[in-house]
């Protein structure tokens, strides 16, 4: 299994703070990065053999330091630029996976996690489901938030958490179940990535992938009740820095 982490776009929403500086890297508790606890997460996944931190240009060399200091880190990590500079220029998160697929011809399964991604469920819980169910899954939360959920992936499941209905950013939510970027995907569904984006579709929210996938082949829904948080937004990270540092 690898494991990329999704840490190429440009963040507008956080300007100026990340003008020149990546989000993932931006600090929660005093040195300690939102990278430092998803990594402390994908560590305890022994399935994976390598992590993959996909970025751009701008923020490049930002990891190459970050990753220079994690060279103890049980799991080997390599950092790839997709070679945009700007947001305009942007491969899109779909893009993206496919860039570091072909970067480093990977042909495993497939964990993928969005690097702004600060969340307190058990990744060994999540990757001990996916083998339970031996398909496509993505990480699910009830959300109550009626208007908040038309900006999620909505999900509905059956009994068995296979998904039943999966739709991206709805404007009525069948359901109250919101789907977060974290992805696991068998190494079958490699080749569906590339045909995804050869017909055109959206290359930007990984959501739009699975929901492709999903019309395709049994995937299925974990659902969990830990928190989790999207740092997409000064407020949202106003929000984790205060929590976390109680």
């Amino acid at each position: 299994m690898k494991c990329i982490l999704l840490c190429a776009g440009y963040a507008k929403r956080l300007s100026p703070l990340t003008d020149n500086f990546p989000k993932p890297l931006l600090e929660i508790e005093e040195g300690k990065p939102i990278m430092d606890y998803i990594l402390e997460e994908v560590n305890t996944i022994e399935e994976v053999d390598e992590i993959a931190v996909i970025t751009n240009e701008r923020y490049y060399e930002h990891f190459l330091k970050w990753a220079n200091e994690k060279l103890e880190n049980p799991i080997p990590i390599k950092i790839v630029n997709d070679q945009t500079t700007s947001n305009e220029d942007r491969l899109g998160a779909i893009g993206d996976i496919q860039y570091t697929i072909d970067e480093l011809d990977l042909n495993d399964d497939l964990l993928i996690i969005a690097g702004d991604s600060l969340f307190e469920m058990k990744l060994r819980d999540y990757v001990d489901f996916y083998h339970k169910v031996k398909g496509p899954v993505i990480a699910c939360k009830t959300n109550n938030d009626y208007e908040a959920l038309k900006s999620f992936a909505v999900v509905s499941v059956a009994k068995n958490k296979k998904i039943t209905n999966f739709v991206e950013k709805p404007e009525e939510p069948p359901s109250n179940l919101a789907g977060y970027a974290i992805y696991l995907y068998p190494k079958e569904v490699i080749p569906m990535i590339k045909e995804y984006l050869e017909a055109g579709n959206k290359p930007d929210a990984p959501s739009y992938l699975f929901e492709y996938i999903y019309q395709r082949m049994p995937s299925y829904g974990f659902v969990f009740e830990e928190d989790f948080f999207d740092v997409g937004t000064h407020e949202s990270l106003a929000l984790v820095r205060e929590k976390y540092q109680k």
